[in-house]
């Protein structure tokens, strides 16, 4: 799409154009609604936040600046909505410290790591491999979870996280160890398994 389209579109958007305004929609929905999954593990909550979020970037787009992209403005609107639903229905959920001391090397000594450097591409890019990651993710903790999905996936920085959350930049990075080792450790599980099919055909 060329600069010009982009302005267009833009400009159609903040006149109210239900027209484009569906297009938006259409190509933004999908990548939407999986943040918000990801981040509250539940497929009706995550419903509830995309519709939220269309309902709220349509009053607020004559105002919209255009200071960052539309996504980017739209991931920020659905991420916000996430988290009050979760502050809303489990207030514990983020807490402002570490409740306890974090050894990065002695949990990671606990896991047994499967080198998978030799899986073939085809099998790390299919369909079921994501599936499996995206499965791996929701079983996260709510605390961990939440911080992976906003740093890792949707792109946060630690500042923007940790503001979002509520958190201490030092408890973002301590939760996205954690969250990356355990991922790391079912992912290992996962992939030494692909390994061991493929060595048997």
């Amino acid at each position: 799409m060329t600069e010009m389209m982009n302005t267009i579109s833009l400009e159609a958007l903040k006149a109210g154009d239900r027209e484009a305004f569906a297009h938006l929609v259409d190509e933004t929905s999908a990548h939407i609604y999986r943040a918000a999954l990801q981040i509250l593990g539940d497929e009706r909550d995550a419903e509830d936040v995309l519709q939220e979020t269309y309902l709220k970037a349509f009053r607020a787009l004559p105002d919209f600046e255009g200071r960052s992209s539309l996504t980017t403005w739209l991931y920020r609107i659905a991420v916000n909505e996430a988290l009050m639903l979760v502050r809303k229905r489990k207030p514990p959920a983020i807490s402002v410290e570490e409740p306890e001391p974090f050894d990065a090397e002695a949990e990671s000594e606990e896991m047994e790591i499967v080198d998978f450097c030799c899986l073939p591409e085809r099998d790390t890019l299919s369909s079921e491999t994501r599936r499996f990651m995206d499965r791996a993710v929701r079983k996260l903790p709510e605390n961990l979870r939440m911080v992976f999905v906003m740093r890792d996936i949707e792109g946060y920085t630690i500042q923007e996280t940790a503001q979002a959350l509520g958190l201490s930049e030092n408890n973002v990075k301590v939760r996205l160890l954690r969250a990356r080792l355990r991922l790391r450790q079912e992912l290992s599980v996962y992939f030494g398994g692909k390994i061991q099919e493929e060595s048997r055909r």
